[in-house]
């Protein structure tokens, strides 16, 4: 067994898929309207589909938001330097939620980002395990 995808919700499907790809450094794998259900369906990710858990963006067409709720956290990139990733996405325009720094009772650094539906995404470096 193995991690497929996660998939959210987004109100405008251009806009989150240049979020993922220009801000976050992710491929866009594939994307298919479906007129009979009214939504489009785009996939992303860092790696092929076979090989790698990967990003569902839902568009539902005709709703623009929704409502996050409280159950969903965050989405976890791993990035080189999480302060270089974290400027580099505020020049390019992305609202960031907590600069790069230490985590609350510990010593791992981290930045949030929020995407353009209000997701939270988390930068941290991909050596965090050592830690």
């Amino acid at each position: 067994m193995r991690l497929l995808h996660t998939m959210l919700r987004v109100g405008n499907l251009q806009k989150s898929i240049d979020f993922y790809t220009k801000i976050l450094g992710m491929r866009l794998l594939r994307q298919k309207d479906y007129p009979d259900g009214k939504f489009t369906l785009a996939f992303l990710g860092y790696g092929d589909e076979k090989e790698n858990t990967v990003l569902e963006l839902t568009c539902n067409w005709g709703v623009e938001k929704y409502d996050l709720g409280t159950g969903f956290g965050h989405i976890a990139v791993a990035v080189d330097d999480v302060s270089e990733a974290t400027e580099k996405a505020r020049r390019q325009g992305a609202k960031i939620l907590r600069d790069a720094g230490p985590m609350n009772a510990g010593t791992t650094i981290i930045a949030f980002l929020e995407d353009p539906d209000g997701y939270q995404i988390e930068l941290l470096n991909d050596r965090w395990a050592e830690e």
